[in-house]
């Protein structure tokens, strides 16, 4: 699996604590991590508007298959994510939470309230929350036996959703291309998009909007 960190300007300063145990994580079941947000204060800056818009172009284009992001709250970052075809975020406190989504949503994304409850111990959290998230499979549902009807309305939601909304790269231009061309200039990002993407129509827009 690849998994793309993102962290915004608020909470750019906890990039490398998050990153330390994810990366931990990662290696122990194989994944891989790429960090595509701000690395600390004086990196690139984004806020959760552009972390939307970063989730839905490496998800949608399968450049990566999980996105770890948040905010202060993360409810932002939450709302933001979630505006996206593609993209289906769960807000996460604890790692309840991130084994509950991963067994009964299975969705593609995380939100983090990063400074909220982010004390003494606060590491220990992340990893666990990041143990239940990526360890063993998803989509087994929670209790056992609910399992059918959890995955129908899963399916369910990802329909509506798709139905409801703009063709992706249609509501991507629709935007305004300054708020995008912020979103889209950060280095890792872009290595991570051009190196891993899957979808030559997503990358030549993006690059369209580096050299506007």
């Amino acid at each position: 699996m690849k998994i793309a960190l993102m962290n915004e300007f608020s909470q750019a300063a906890k990039n490398a604590t998050v990153l330390k145990e994810l990366q931990d994580v990662a290696a122990e079941q194989n994944h891989s991590v790429f960090n595509v947000g701000m690395s600390d204060d004086n990196d690139h800056r984004l806020t959760y508007i552009h972390l939307g818009i970063i989730a839905s172009l490496l998800l949608n284009s399968k450049a990566v298959d999980f996105v770890v992001s948040g905010c202060g709250t993360g409810q932002g970052a939450l709302v933001s994510l979630n505006a996206y075809p593609g993209v289906v975020c769960g807000y996460c406190i604890d790692p309840a939470d991130a084994y509950l989504f991963a067994q009964i949503n299975n969705g593609n994304a995380l939100a983090l309230p990063f400074a909220k409850g982010f004390g003494w111990g606060a590491e220990l959290n992340i990893r666990y929350i990041f143990e239940k998230a990526f360890t063993g499979l998803t989509g087994q549902g929670y209790p056992p036996e609910r399992k059918e009807s959890q995955v129908t309305n899963a399916g369910i939601l990802n329909q509506v959703k798709a139905a409801t909304a703009k063709g992706f790269l249609e509501g991507l231009k629709s935007l305004d291309q300054e708020l995008v061309k912020t979103a889209v200039g950060g280095e890792r990002f872009q290595a991570c998009l051009f190196e891993h993407g899957q979808d030559a129509e997503i990358e030549a827009y993006v690059r369209s909007v580096i050299a506007a």
